[in-house]
This record gives structure tokens, C-alpha cells and sequence, in this order.
């Protein structure tokens, strides 16, 4: 039985050395940006998302296969903006969004992408998290530099929007976009429920947004998941 045992943790671990992740959401209807409440409103008022340069990311990895993407396609700069394919977790409220002025923005992706996808030079896709001894036996194609990440951000399931400029030096690519892309508005847990009313109207206000959904996630208390809990 021993050997039975020891034979199986073998193959399995010859399979995982073999094995990629690429984020389980590809064909998620949807895309969550995490942002700040200041960010949504500019959002709303232009109907416009930006892409910003990576240099300052704080995945120096990340930033340096973006910058390696610039420099091998002798380009002058690239952009770029993420967004998740994975529902809400804790993990994405704590690391990507900023206590309680933090809100998720959902997008239609299918009518967010129609429109961006007639810009020249952008391009999209979900990441792929790789392991470094996969990409030390084959290194990466030029093409893959800005769609890669080590694998423990998997979870993240990240879909990137990436803006390469061959001829100009840019900070910023602000890019139009559909209001009807935005299905729904989440407000972050930690933003306290007498300001809820007042935010969402606020939003709701905006030219175009009187029909856009937003609550406050309910992910840190739960009506609903506490009574479960009551013996009746």
C-alpha cells in the first residue's frame, strides 16, 4: 500500500509542474473593476474608463513584463487597466479598493468590449498565471508579456485591457464607453449604511444612471447567512 501511495503523489506532481492556470472566469458574462467612489464618479460624468501607465503597480513583476512588452515592440508607451472575472471576495475589497470610499463597477463585458474594440492599438484578454520554472524551460512570447502572471495571483482572475502607443509618450488613455455596459454599482462594506442613501442617489443623479443598480454589499454581514444559524 505504500508504494501504491507513493507511486500516485509522483504523477500528480509531474502533472502540476506541467499545468498553467488561466483565469477560471475566461468566459465570464462580466467584468468587475474595484475603484475608488471619486474614480466612479469621473467615470459616469465623461462615460469614460482610463488606462494608466503600470511603472507604479506595486507587482514589480507585473510592471517589468509590461515594460519588457514596450521596449521589444519598440513602442514609445503602454497602458493598461484591470479587472476581475471572479465574484466578489474580501480579498478583492482589501487589496483593491481603499477602506470605505472603495465601490465595484460591473460591466456588461460584451458591451464594453464592442465598443473598445475598434480602438487601434488596444488589446484585451484574461491573464494567465504561469510558474517561473515553466517560463525558465520556455520563455514567453512577446505577444504573452502583458497577459502573464505568477500563479499565485490566480485567484485574482484578472481581465486586462492593454494600450500600446508605437509613435507618442502618454500617461493616460481615456476611452469612451457605453453606460449601458454598467449593470450594477456595489458600494464597499466598510461605508456606513446612514451614507448608503445618499451615494446611491448621488449616482443615480448622474445624466444616464437613474437606472444603474447599486447597493451596498452585504459580503461582511448577511441577514440572510445569520439566520441560518438560529434554532428555531
Amino acid at each position: 500500500m505504500r508504494m501504491a501511495t507513493t507511486k500516485t503523489k509522483k504523477v500528480v506532481r509531474r502533472t502540476t509542474k506541467k499545468t498553467a492556470v488561466r483565469a477560471t472566469g475566461t468566459n465570464s458574462s462580466f467584468l468587475r473593476r474595484y475603484t475608488t467612489l471619486p474614480a466612479l464618479l469621473h467615470i459616469l460624468h465623461n462615460r469614460q474608463i482610463t488606462l494608466l501607465s503600470p511603472a507604479s503597480w506595486d507587482d514589480r513583476n507585473d510592471a517589468f513584463f509590461l515594460s519588457q512588452y514596450k521596449d521589444q515592440m519598440k513602442a514609445q508607451s503602454v497602458l493598461a487597466l484591470c479587472f476581475s472575472m471572479a465574484s466578489e471576495t474580501y480579498h478583492h475589497w482589501r487589496v483593491f479598493t481603499h477602506g470605505s470610499e472603495g465601490v465595484c463597477v460591473e460591466f456588461e463585458r460584451e458591451i464594453l468590449l464592442a465598443k473598445l474594440s475598434r480602438i487601434d492599438g488596444l488589446r484585451s484578454g484574461p491573464v494567465k498565471y504561469e510558474r517561473i520554472d515553466i517560463l525558465e524551460t520556455k520563455p514567453p512570447s512577446v505577444d504573452d508579456l502583458p497577459f502573464l502572471k505568477r500563479l499565485p495571483y490566480g485567484d485574482e482572475q484578472e481581465f486586462r485591457l492593454v494600450y500600446l502607443d508605437r509613435l507618442r509618450t502618454v500617461e493616460a488613455k481615456p476611452l469612451s464607453i457605453d453606460l449601458r455596459a454598467i449593470s450594477r454599482i456595489t458600494l464597499n462594506p466598510w461605508m456606513p449604511k446612514s451614507l448608503v442613501s445618499s451615494v446611491k442617489a448621488t449616482i443615480q443623479s448622474i445624466v444616464g444612471c437613474s437606472k444603474i443598480q447599486v447597493i451596498r454589499t452585504t459580503l461582511l454581514e448577511n441577514e440572510r447567512w445569520k439566520n441560518t444559524a438560529i434554532r428555531r
